[in-house]
């Protein structure tokens, strides 16, 4: 996968995200600035101001492209999206202001770079960059989406509340499962270095979704009736584990299709408009099986054959 180290490229990053039983170790996020609707922070919340560096096929990036476009943003925060190859971290063929491609690729990492010279840590999407103060402020996905849903407020469309104050246990509840055994257990499965810690991850992926699909048997949305940021952090890895985590990182017990709750729970978020439209299976099995090492052929398979758009019948439930 390839990280910086004093501000330097490297390649081999194993010993930073293995551990001694070969289990996958996520590194946290190190740019953790926030955007603020008055600027206390350092950040004011302006349109134009801020950029969206993402790739579809990563589920993060995803994340911020759901929010920004519930919140339709699109014209207040600009985005590029990685649409070269990986060269070493995720490649653009445009650059941003003055900062400009190189032999016809920019590289995320040169923006890094520019935001702080001796950076150690991973290059991630999605990075939110301030043209003003020429920095990254953050590469949090779960913190980006707070920002994109509360502090551009001038400009948003307010009639979604992704974090309704009354919910925040709840959401804050099933955010940290989530994330611990589904979004970021899928990459422990696949990223694993050892037979023991591949075992863990996967007893634990899919012990977590029969519990999402038992949950999910009684109520439409992860926390009751309402639609919430529960739903947006955990769609993007639902929405890719057939073409994707079923086979490439060996999450193959079930699959998606054989969670009846939860794949028409997939199909229920994926009518909506910000679901759909930044959603695109060809680009995301691209950036999965072309560009990772445990598939060093690079083949991309051609099925399955997947159909979100079919009937859902999550109607049987109210919204709120």
């Amino acid at each position: 996968m390839g990280m910086m180290v004093e501000g330097k490229w490297v390649d081999d990053d194993a010993k930073y995200r293995i551990d001694a039983r070969g289990a996958f170790v996520r590194p946290d996020s190190r740019f953790r600035s926030v955007v603020t609707r008055d600027g206390s922070s350092g950040f004011r919340a302006e349109p134009g101001r801020y950029h969206l560096f993402v790739a579809h096929n990563c589920p993060w990036a995803h994340r911020a492209l759901i929010a920004r476009a519930l919140k339709r943003l699109e014209d207040v925060v600009s985005l590029t999206s990685a649409d070269l190859p990986r060269r070493q971290s995720w490649t653009y063929s445009v650059g941003l202001d003055d900062m400009k491609p190189t032999d016809g690729a920019f590289q995320l990492h040169q923006l890094y770079a520019a935001a702080a010279p001796d950076y150690t840590g991973r290059v991630t999407v999605p990075t939110l960059w301030d043209r003003q103060r020429r920095t990254i402020v953050n590469n949090e996905s779960s913190e980006i989406i707070r920002m994109l849903d509360t502090e551009f407020a001038q400009w948003a469309d307010n009639g979604i509340d992704l974090y309704p104050e009354p919910l925040r246990p709840q959401i804050d509840e099933i955010n940290a499962y989530v994330y611990q055994h589904v979004n970021n257990g899928v990459y422990r499965c696949g990223f694993a270095r050892s037979q023991q810690a591949y075992e863990e991850a996967f007893a634990r992926v899919f012990e977590a979704l029969d519990t999402l699909e038992a949950r999910l048997s009684k109520q439409r949305y992860l926390v009751g009736n309402t639609f919430t940021e529960a739903d947006l952090r955990l769609y993007p890895t639902l929405v890719r584990f057939d073409a994707v985590y079923h086979y490439l990182f060996k999450c193959n017990l079930r699959r998606l299709e054989d969670y009846p709750n939860l794949s028409n729970y997939v199909r229920d978020l994926y009518s909506r408009p910000a679901f759909r439209d930044t959603t695109d299976i060809d680009r995301i099995k691209r950036g999965y099986y072309a560009n990772q090492a445990v598939n060093p052929a690079g083949i991309v398979p051609l099925g399955p054959v997947l159909d979100f758009s079919r009937a859902h019948d999550r109607d049987r439930f109210p919204r709120e």
